[in-house]
């Protein structure tokens, strides 16, 4: 018989984390160690590995508040991260033994969220089956937009058209760039500060970082007109999905077409072979609200709604497993 077991992550474990990873079917860069921990000391991290005998099968990136375990709060997303020859029956065990564990721990919860589709390399959909069995809640839905490179929707937007016309008129250039400092401080920053009064998620140095850890990940794509810059993008790039992470203009947007020209670059010539661009999402409030006018401008591109959802898990359910197979 098959024993499953559960080990709590230990900087011991980070290869062999890190080139599971690489290998399993539902799993990105920003699960990678490197990028989990450029911000550990805002996180109780409770990451977990769960074994098939001695194999590794999946792993779990997390951290831990109190007696609840969260899909780690620092990723946009996770969830169990499995193997590509994991079958069904190995993956309903390895949820099972997780849940085990973590109430052996006493915590009572946790909250899930898995890797949108879209970032799947092969077919992931076991866990929701697994979610349907455990009873568990959706507590959260937000809506990423995206475009489907292979059945793309053609632009109809008289906006976006006559933005390129104005950026070519304007002779902009879209240059890539290997450092974020003219973006984060003299366009980035500005502007999240002046609209919402907020700060990047991730600082200039933090972003540096984690470029030199995943050059080939991450990369950022600024805006010139007469060599001052007007605009730029940063590109999470995974196998299937080109993500822009933070996307900001100066107030001369409109007038210029700067935004236009680079997601039109990026679209149709740097990341043509991507099977998705993914603009990310427009909720508000935790996904109660959306924001219109920017769920209608990144609508304007040709992309469409994609749900990335949040579960709550309660790990007494685990014997809703028992019963599954027959």
């Amino acid at each position: 018989m098959k024993v499953y077991s559960v080990k709590k992550y230990h900087p011991e474990h980070k290869s062999l984390w890190n080139n599971f990873l690489k290998e399993s079917k539902n799993g990105t860069f920003l699960c990678h160690r490197d990028f989990m921990e450029y911000h550990q000391d805002r996180f109780e991290d409770e990451s977990f590995l769960i074994f098939k005998d001695e194999k590794l099968v999946a792993i779990f990136p997390a951290n831990r508040k109190n007696e609840l375990i969260y899909s780690h709060q620092g990723l946009t997303y996770g969830g169990l991260i499995v193997g590509k020859e994991a079958s069904f029956k190995v993956i309903l065990k390895a949820v099972k033994c997780l849940l085990e564990t973590c109430q052996n721990l006493g915590i009572h919860e946790v909250i899930l969220k898995p890797t949108p589709r879209i970032y799947h390399i092969h077919p992931s959909d076991e866990i929701d089956y697994i979610l349907f069995k455990l009873q568990a809640e959706l507590i959260r839905r937000d809506l990423t937009l995206a475009i489907d490179t292979k059945q793309s929707i053609e632009i109809s937007s008289s906006n976006r058209k006559r933005g390129l016309k104005k950026a070519q008129k304007n002779n902009l250039v879209v240059k890539e760039e290997a450092n974020f400092d003219l973006f984060w401080n003299q366009i980035l920053i500005p502007n999240l500060d002046e609209q919402h009064g907020v700060k990047p998620v991730h600082t200039l140095e933090e972003i540096t970082y984690l470029k030199s850890k995943f050059p080939n990940n991450i990369r950022q794509f600024n805006v010139y007109k007469e060599n001052i810059i007007v605009a730029g993008t940063t590109i999470f790039e995974t196998d299937n999905v080109a993500h822009a992470q933070y996307i900001s203009a100066n107030n001369d947007k409109q007038e210029l077409g700067s935004l236009d020209l680079v997601f039109h670059h990026l679209i149709h010539e740097v990341y043509n072979d991507k099977a998705y661009f993914d603009f990310g999402i427009c909720n508000e409030n935790q996904g109660k609200h959306i924001n219109s006018g920017l769920q209608s401008w990144k609508e304007s591109f040709g992309a469409r709604s994609i749900s990335h959802d949040f579960y709550s898990i309660f790990t007494k359910n685990h014997i809703y497993l028992n019963d599954v197979l027959i």
